[in-house]
């Protein structure tokens, strides 16, 4: 009976989280360990299905590049990077859109719908709702900015009770332009605030933004993120993410979250509890 109880207690404390954010909707981005592990991902359907019946409306960004690069390895592609990011030839963006729309994108929305929600699968090519342009073609390729998102294509599916699925391409603004590949993080940034997001979440492989100590920073302002960054703290992957959430928060959404992915259920664990998981990035 005490079990009952205490389960019951938990239901409770999450209620007033449930009232908060009941229609609003917010914007995670899938990646790290929860996209690759079998355990993690089933858990991850759990969460966005909970979310999506109590009324909370996610929007799925994903990445997959790790993936991509096994693909050009296997068929002998070379592929390189530069500062972090991927540069992205003609042949190595058909590549980019077979993995990212046409295998994980469909894996995704393939195991939201057998656990019993609406997912629907696009990417920034469908109704062209991302536009982009090259961010420098001569040193990155197809590797883009984002120049314009069209809100009402999210929006509209959101209305519908679809839970969107976005694979990080972009359309070219020109007639049979092969696309763009987006980094992920500002592509779900992007999203979220043309969209009015309430919150964007960031599904890492870290416990959150760690001091010079290893030790989790559970609160950060757009200040102490960039004297972060200015004395080494935050360095590596953790700058993107970073700046994904700055792009964010600056752009309307009221609080960007970095969580650790390998937690079973962190996103519940974040939206509906009092004391949260990982770092939350505010004004």
């Amino acid at each position: 009976m005490q079990k009952k109880i205490e389960t019951a207690k938990t239901l409770l404390e999450a209620l007033p989280f449930i009232k908060e954010f009941n229609n609003q909707i917010v914007v995670i981005k899938y990646g790290g360990s929860a996209q690759t592990s079998p355990q993690l991902k089933e858990k991850f359907a759990e969460d966005i299905l909970l979310m999506y019946l109590v009324g909370i409306r996610p929007v799925i960004v994903h990445g997959g590049g790790q993936k991509i690069t096994d693909m050009l390895e296997a068929l002998r592609i070379e592929t390189k990077f530069l500062e972090g990011q991927r540069v992205t030839s003609k042949e190595v963006m058909r590549i980019v859109e077979m993995i990212l729309s046409g295998e994980i994108n469909k894996e995704i929305v393939s195991l939201l719908n057998s656990h019993g929600a609406k997912g629907i699968g696009i990417s920034g090519k469908d109704a062209h709702f991302i536009t982009a342009k090259a961010k420098d073609f001569a040193k990155w390729g197809l590797t883009g900015n984002i120049t314009h998102v069209k809100p009402d294509v999210i929006l509209n599916l959101i209305e519908n009770n679809f839970i969107p699925v976005i694979a990080p391409i972009a359309a070219g603004e020109e007639m049979g332009h092969p696309g763009f590949n987006i980094n992920a993080d500002l592509c779900a940034s992007y999203v979220a605030k043309a969209i009015g997001a309430n919150k964007i979440i960031f599904l890492t492989d870290t416990a959150g933004v760690l001091n010079k100590d290893k030790e989790l920073l559970g609160s950060l302002t757009k200040a102490e993120v960039e004297r972060l960054k200015t004395d080494g703290t935050i360095h590596g992957g953790m700058v993107p993410k970073v700046d994904a959430c700055i792009e964010a928060i600056e752009g309307g959404v009221q609080k960007a979250h970095i969580i650790d992915g390998r937690i079973e259920h962190s996103i519940l664990l974040e939206l509906l509890t009092k004391e949260g998981v990982g770092t939350q990035i505010i004004k």
